[in-house]
């Protein structure tokens, strides 16, 4: 069949949240899972989520040398508004790297259990890295650790193994509720993205989308930005 081929994308940090993708990118269904062997995951110094290659990964890979996230099919229009949201090139950089890869619905991972039992398909990936703040050890922003949070309930369903989260996740992201304040920022932010960090220059337009139209002001004022019927976010709200 003809058509623009279509890149799978490994979504490792708030993209978890499948409804956040649904809205960020909507024509870019979630197919699975996927495991990133020899990376770990961190928060850094932006006060969000990113992975770097482990320094010597040991011949009995422990939880905290890989990296799990679920995949999603991502057309070109959606590809080039993710851009916008991760704020590329100034916070992250696109990688095509090899990611172990489920299906969804295979049932061969998630819980506690053997993740090995069937092993995924190989399958090369597009997958967003900040290569200057490549440390971890930082704090994460508290409206991230609200869509972080959305993400990991998400990402359990799909079969994440708890072990990686308790071990991994939850050494950055406590598993707790945060202000109303807060909440609505983080529902904003998971509609559409303003970077808090200083790192995105105050103004992104979307040339790559070919048309000059301005899918997101990052950073900047405006208006709206947030997007009802984004579930769990805000309890009772409108």
């Amino acid at each position: 069949m003809g058509g623009t081929p279509q890149k799978l994308y490994f979504g490792y940090g708030s993209n978890l949240w499948l409804d956040q993708m649904s809205h960020r990118c909507p024509s870019s269904p979630h197919l699975g899972l996927g495991r990133l062997k020899g990376h770990k995951w961190f928060i850094n110094s932006r006060g969000y989520a990113n992975i770097a290659r482990s320094p010597s990964p040991s011949p009995s890979r422990s939880e905290a040398e890989e990296v799990w996230g679920l995949v999603y099919q991502l057309t070109p229009e959606d590809e080039a508004t993710l851009d916008i949201n991760e704020g590329v090139p100034y916070a992250y950089e696109k990688r095509e790297i090899t990611v172990e890869f489920w299906e969804k619905g295979t049932g061969v991972v998630g819980g506690d259990g053997d993740k090995d039992k069937k092993r995924g398909e190989e399958r090369e990936m597009l997958v967003y890295i900040d290569f200057e703040r490549d440390k971890g050890g930082f704090k994460p922003r508290e409206e991230y650790i609200v869509r972080m949070n959305r993400g990991i309930d998400d990402a359990l369903k799909e079969g994440v193994p708890k072990r990686y989260v308790d071990e991994v996740l939850r050494g950055y992201i406590p598993a707790e509720e945060q202000s109303m304040e807060v909440q609505k920022l983080a529902e904003k932010q998971a509609g559409g993205f303003r970077d808090e960090s200083g790192v995105v220059p105050t103004r992104v337009t979307a040339e790559a989308v070919g048309s000059g139209v301005d899918l997101l002001k990052v950073g900047g004022g405006g208006g709206g930005g947030g997007v009802k019927g984004i579930r769990g976010v805000l309890d009772g709200r409108e």
